[in-house]
C-alpha cells in the first residue's frame, strides 16, 4: 500500500509460458515530486495535493518503451496549482525511475533463472513455505508472550500535539491468532502526520520481526496471524486527500514505540526521523537525521543514532 508521495513503487508481472506467475517491485523515495516546498515534505502541508505528484496507477513503460512523456506530465502537474510547483528535479525523477525499471528487470532475469533450475512447481512451493514459517515463528512468539503475560496487552503513547496512539492486542493462546485494535487512537488532524494504513501495517510487520527469536525474511506471512481494527478517519486511517508526508516518517516511528510498549519489550525511541529539507525552484533535498534509541531489558538507551523505520541498513537482514 501507499506510505507517502515521494515513495513512487515500480510493479512488474514475471511471465512464463504465457501467463503471469509473479510480480516484482522496487520502491524508492524520490528527493523531490513537487508541491509547496523543496524535498516534497511541507511541515506545514494541510492536505495531499500541497504534497506533491499524486499517482495512483501509471503505465510506465508500454510495449517496451518508457513513457516519458506521461511520467512527466505527472511529475509536473503540482504546478497548476496555485501556489504549488512540479517537481524541481524532473532529470533525477526520471533517471531514478528508469533505475526502477532496470532493478524489477534484474529480479525478473533471476526468478527465470530460479525457475528454469528448480521448476516452476519448486519454486512457487518455496514461496509458500517461506512465508508459512514466518507465520508459524508469528504464531509462536504471540503463544509464549500470552502464556507469560495474559492474552491481552495494551500501550498508549502520544504524539507531539497530545493526540492519542492507543494499541490493545487481544491473543488466542490456542491458534496464536491476534487482534491488533487501534481504537482509542484520536481523530486525523489538520496537518501531515496522519498515517494511511499501509504504515501501520509496516510497523507491525518490523515489530513482529523484531520480537521473533529467528532470523525470517521479510514477508506476508508474517502478518497471517494479523486482524487489525483501525478505525475510519482516525490518525492511522485518514481520509484520503488528508496530508500524510508526515506520517510515513514521524507517526511511524510512534507506532513502532506503541507496539514494543504492548510487548514489554523496550523504551521508545525519540519517535521521530527527524527530518531535514531545503531547496529552491530548481533543487531539492531531504535527510533524516539520527535520535535517540530506548533502553531493554538488557541494553542501556543510545544516543545520535538512527532507530526502527529510518536510516539504518538499506540491506533486509
Amino acid at each position: 500500500g501507499g506510505s507517502h508521495l515521494p515513495d513512487i513503487t515500480v510493479i512488474t508481472p514475471v511471465f512464463h509460458e504465457g501467463k503471469v506467475i509473479f510480480f516484482v517491485a522496487s520502491r524508492g523515495h524520490h528527493a523531490d515530486i513537487g508541491g509547496i516546498a523543496p524535498g516534497s515534505m511541507p511541515p506545514h502541508s494541510t492536505c495531499l495535493e500541497d504534497e506533491g505528484a499524486m499517482i495512483i496507477a501509471f503505465k510506465l513503460v508500454k510495449d517496451g518503451t518508457f513513457d516519458e512523456k506521461g511520467i512527466t506530465e505527472i511529475l509536473q502537474s503540482p504546478g497548476k496549482i496555485p501556489g504549488n510547483t512540479g517537481t524541481r528535479n524532473l532529470r533525477d525523477n526520471l533517471s531514478d525511475l528508469r533505475a526502477q525499471v532496470a532493478a524489477n528487470q534484474s529480479g525478473i532475469r533471476l526468478l527465470h533463472e530460479l525457475v528454469k533450475e528448480y521448476g516452476l512447481r519448486q519454486v512457487d512451493a518455496y514461496m509458500k513455505f517461506i512465508q508459512c514459517n514466518a507465520e508459524a515463528c508469528v504464531r509462536a512468539m504471540l503463544r509464549e508472550f500470552a502464556e507469560k503475560n495474559g492474552n491481552r496487552a495494551h500501550a498508549i503513547d502520544h504524539m507531539d500535539d497530545g493526540t492519542p496512539i492507543e494499541l490493545t492486542i487481544d491473543i488466542d493462546k490456542e491458534t496464536g491468532d491476534a487482534v491488533f485494535d487501534f481504537s482509542g487512537t484520536g481523530p486525523q488532524v489538520l496537518g501531515n502526520v496522519n498515517a494511511p494504513p499501509a504504515v501501520t501495517y509496516s510497523a507491525v510487520i518490523y515489530s513482529l520481526r523484531s520480537l521473533v527469536g529467528q532470523d525470517i525474511p521479510l514477508n506476508e506471512g508474517c502478518l497471517a496471524p494479523i486482524e487489525f481494527k483501525i478505525p475510519k478517519y482516525c490518525l492511522l486511517n485518514p481520509s484520503d486527500d488528508a496530508g500524510v508526508v508526515g506520517g510515513n516518517v514521524l507517526t511511524s516511528q510512534r507506532v513502532v514505540d506503541v507496539v514494543l510498549k504492548a510487548f514489554k519489550a523496550c523504551a521508545a525511541s525519540q519517535g521521530c526521523m527527524n527530518n531535514l529539507t531545503f531547496g529552491d525552484k530548481k533543487f531539492g533535498y531531504y535527510e533524516t537525521i539520527a535520535g535517540g534509541a530506548g533502553a531493554g531489558p538488557n541494553w542501556h538507551g543510545r544516543s545520535g543514532v538512527h532507530t526502527h523505520c529510518t536510516n539504518t541498513r538499506i540491506t533486509d537482514p
